[in-house]
């Protein structure tokens, strides 16, 4: 009940704690709620299954679940038939996906999942989708398509295929998207079963079909049903997923961090102000104990309060969040918001756990507070730096200096993960060394207004030496806010200069034929260009433990998925031979000279000579074999982007395919995810340095209420309300350019790491880029609500001392 007693009497003093905590919750509440809405759902072509066979699954270098390994025509074969005789079951289709788009007017038809459009048409009982007109194809020049696309029955259709463009006779439609070819022709296309759908009998016993259907496959798959259907998804809903996640749980990153920083520095501060009030208690017999269970008990009524406010705001925010994401192209297909229990109760337990953890510090200082405390100021243990701080604020320091060291040497993967890592941790290590730097720069910065003989400068120049800490505790909202906001922008402008700047130097000189509509090159694209680097790309299967499934009956080998590039360079294009990357020969165990079974696309396995073991170069490939044997094991292959040097002419005859040259080719391959990059950094900088300001305008808010006496004192003193106000809006300005002082300095070491990262990886010089813009205007933003934000407290404190 004290606790709620108190709570209530000093709701202004909380406040700041308060909505720190509710926009903290709300953000991660929004983000968790996107999240899990996000996730994958069955798609609409595998509504009328029952249950999914699906091959075993391999491991990628890391060891983690990752791609299944097809089975090929004879392994699945006697799976179709035992699957079919399960009572219940309809029939056992082979699902088969592969690339197919048709031709109109010279042009592709925009289709986003083009590379996985072509099926057989049994695949077309899976949604189910139904005959609307026709009969189904039964020769290998012969389609069914989707009725909005408006090809009538007996017309003649131009579908590109992997092969290049053929004229296919529409024999039917049906009311679902897809094209659907003979089950032999599209055997053709794709040898390989990657998945058996079960069809269901009307009112069939759906548990009595999976587990016939586990009897029947046994070690050789595995049988999902009801949501675990969703985990077959066409690879641009998973692309698209994959953008999405990326991008909230930066934003759920960037929240939670901001939210501890913020709250602990505010209850830290509003704690310090309280010392003559727990001073008093003391003297009345408080024990220590008591102090503390008094202060961690107000945080958790304060963060229980902010969680649920919080919960509330963020669930109504989600719309809006979701319309971004939506703008951006980062979201599933008819994606809508599903709000469970889950992401409340974990945000509601983040405000909740912040709040108790940020006064856990505050309540150890404040339990050493001695009975004296009550007869002094209650500031006057507020200077100085103790030995624990300066203890962890050096170590923090350290960390964060070799933290941005590994900027510089990280992988271009990991380098932005690293610089914001890094980010991080100096600006923890700016807010715990901060009273170090307050006095000495409060005094350079206000002496040259000490000759105008004014009380004001004097004045702010005494409260930041005196009360260093206090002053720490403003400032370490505008570190984050300025902080972020530079370092943000920077590698935004930083990446827009290095990326198309190195791309450009690689492939100088050359032409590039780039797909247009399409999700990659054919092979009639390939033969119209003959000369150049024409990489064709799979996924196969390397046998790193061969030799187990042997006299023994032992279980096979485990094998490692990875990307295989087929080359037909003269150097890489021979038959029976692998080059290696190093990082992968490594990985695999395997050495110059060594024979290793790689499993292809169609479930065959060929052994491979490893003939060489190369520095890894991402231009060669890591595992680079014959570009005929990639294409004789994968014929629905699509082939990347072609590099025709100089000396030769490209061609773009091929509908589908644009030419590029060597600045228009980097130009445009950095635009294709620029768009994203910058839109992710706008939407981190708005979100740090919108609830950053939120944050300083609450301490200065704070700080000024706080102050109430001594602004008595000084009013009484002769000093008029214009003089005061002029004080208060000088000490908010004095702190908010300390702190963006010190925002900048904290990025620039990650930010000149990334930038010699990028120097090297992209072979071009490099240097270190600021957005100015975003800086000033961050700036200016925090530095306008802290001084609305104190002298209004100010102003309203005046008028009721004047009352």
């Amino acid at each position: 009940m004290l606790i709620l007693a108190n709570v209530r009497e000093r709701w202004s003093g909380f406040l700041g704690a308060f909505v720190a905590v509710l926009v903290g919750v709300a953000l991660i509440t929004t983000t968790l709620v996107i999240y899990d809405s996000a996730r994958a759902k069955v798609q609409p072509r595998y509504e009328g299954t029952t249950a999914l066979a699906l091959p075993p699954q391999a491991v990628d270098a890391d060891g983690s679940p990752e791609d299944r390994m097809p089975w090929s025509a004879s392994e699945a074969e006697p799976l179709v038939s035992g699957l079919e005789k399960i009572p219940g079951v309809a029939d056992a289709v082979v699902d088969r996906s592969f690339y197919a788009q048709a031709i109109r007017n010279g042009e592709p038809v925009t289709d986003e999942g083009a590379d996985e459009s072509g099926h057989g048409f049994g695949s077309a009982q899976m949604a189910p989708y139904k005959l609307v007109s026709g009969r189904a194809p039964a020769a290998a020049n012969e389609v069914v398509v989707d009725r909005d696309l408006g090809a009538a029955v007996g017309s003649e259709l131009t579908v590109n295929i992997t092969e290049g463009r053929e004229q296919f006779r529409v024999v039917g439609t049906v009311d679902g998207p897809g094209y659907y070819f003979s089950e032999q022709f599209a055997a053709g296309q794709q040898p390989g079963v990657a998945a058996i759908a079960l069809i269901p009998d009307k009112d069939a016993d759906t548990g009595a079909i999976v587990s016939g259907a586990k009897k029947v496959v046994g070690d050789s798959g595995s049988v999902v049903s009801g949501d675990g259907r969703s985990e077959l998804q066409p690879e641009y809903i998973e692309h698209k997923r994959f953008l999405g996640v990326q991008l909230i749980s930066a934003m759920a990153l960037l929240g939670l961090f901001t939210t501890v920083f913020v709250v602990a520095s505010m209850l830290v501060l509003s704690t310090g102000m309280r010392r003559r009030e727990i001073g008093l208690l003391r003297t009345i017999g408080a024990s220590p104990k008591q102090i503390r269970r008094m202060i961690l008990g107000e945080a958790a009524v304060v963060g229980l309060a902010g969680s649920v406010a919080g919960c509330l705001v963020g669930v109504a925010a989600t719309p809006q969040l979701l319309s971004i994401l939506k703008g951006l192209d980062v979201t599933p297909p008819g994606m809508e918001i599903d709000v469970a229990a889950w992401p409340l109760l974990t945000g509601a337990l983040v405000g909740v756990g912040v709040s108790v953890i940020g006064a856990w510090s505050a309540g150890r200082k404040a339990a050493k507070v001695a009975p004296i405390e009550a007869l002094l100021d209650s500031r006057s243990a507020n200077t100085g730096m103790g030995r624990g701080r300066w203890i962890a604020g050096l170590t923090v320091l350290g960390l964060g200096v070799l933290l941005a060291i590994g900027t510089a040497t990280s992988t271009a993967d990991n380098r932005i993960n690293m610089a914001i890592a890094a980010t991080m941790t100096l600006i923890v290590a700016a807010a715990l060394l901060t009273p170090v730097f307050v006095g000495p720069v409060g005094r350079f910065l206000t002496a040259p207004f000490q000759r105008g003989g004014k009380a004001a400068p004097v004045l702010v120049r005494a409260e930041l030496v005196a009360n260093p800490r206090r002053a720490a505790s403003l400032v370490a909202p505008v570190i984050a806010a300025v902080g972020f906001a530079v370092l943000l922008s920077g590698m935004v402008s930083t990446m827009r200069v290095a990326y198309p700047a190195g791309e450009a130097l690689k492939v100088a000189g050359q032409t590039i034929v780039t797909p247009d509509g399409t999700p990659g090159n054919t092979d009639e694209v390939v033969a119209d260009n003959p000369v150049g680097k024409a990489a064709l790309p799979t996924r196969a299967f390397v046998d790193t433990t061969p030799g187990k499934n042997g006299e023994n009956g032992e279980e096979a080998g485990s094998y490692t998925v990875l990307d295989v590039l087929g080359s037909r360079n003269a150097k890489w294009n021979k038959p029976g031979e692998a080059v290696l990357g190093e990082k992968t020969a490594g990985a695999l165990g395997l050495k110059e000279g060594q024979e290793v079974p790689v499993r292809f696309a169609d479930g065959a396995t060929v052994t491979l000579r490893v003939s060489q073991v190369l520095p890894d170069d991402p231009a060669r490939g890591d595992f680079v074999v014959a570009r005929d044997l990639v294409r004789a094991h994968d014929p629905a292959a699509l082939t990347d982007d072609i590099f025709v040097p100089g000396d030769a002419k490209a061609s773009a005859a091929v509908p589908g395919v644009a030419l590029h040259d060597a600045a228009e080719y980097a130009l445009a391959d950095y635009n294709t995810d620029a768009k994203l990059t910058e839109s992710l950094a706008m939407m981190l900088i708005v979100i740090a340095v919108g609830y950053s300001v939120i944050a300083v305008a609450n301490s200065m808010a704070m700080a000024a209420h706080g102050r109430r006496r001594d602004f008595g004192v000084m009013k009484s003193a002769g000093g008029t309300v214009r003089q005061l106000l002029f004080t208060s809006a000088g000490e908010t300005t004095l702190v908010i350019v300390i702190g963006a002082a010190l925002g900048v300095l904290v990025t620039l070491p990650p930010l000149a790491g990334m930038a010699a990262g990028l120097s090297e990886s992209t072979s071009s010089d490099v240097g270190l880029h600021l957005n100015s813009g975003v800086v000033v205007l961050a700036i200016i933003g925090t530095l306008v609500a802290a001084l609305c934000a104190g002298v209004a407290v100010t102003s309203k404190t005046l008028k009721r001392q004047a009352v």
